[in-house]
């Protein structure tokens, strides 16, 4: 996506769609650790939807590296189909 010299972007119409941006309605902007964020601005589901997903990719960072390197795919499977 190519910013204009006024520095506009056009938001992809599938994207939209997807969050619910419709002609003239209002949105955010915010920045989230470097990342720019847009969201409707009356998207009171869509505010829930984003904090629950913050808290799940934390709970993943949490875990990331934490696993037994030694145990290959096929063990894993074996051990999770014995419960």
């Amino acid at each position: 996506m190519r910013v204009t010299s006024k520095g506009q972007v056009t938001i992809p119409r599938d994207l939209r769609e997807l969050v619910g941006i419709g002609p003239n309605s209002e949105v955010i902007f915010g920045v989230e650790g470097g990342v720019i964020t847009l969201t409707p601005k009356n998207g009171t589901t869509a505010d829930a939807d984003r904090a629950r997903l913050d808290r799940f990719i934390t709970t993943l960072d949490q875990l990331g590296g934490t696993g037994d390197q030694a145990v290959d795919a096929d063990e894993l499977m074996r051990i999770t189909r014995d419960r």
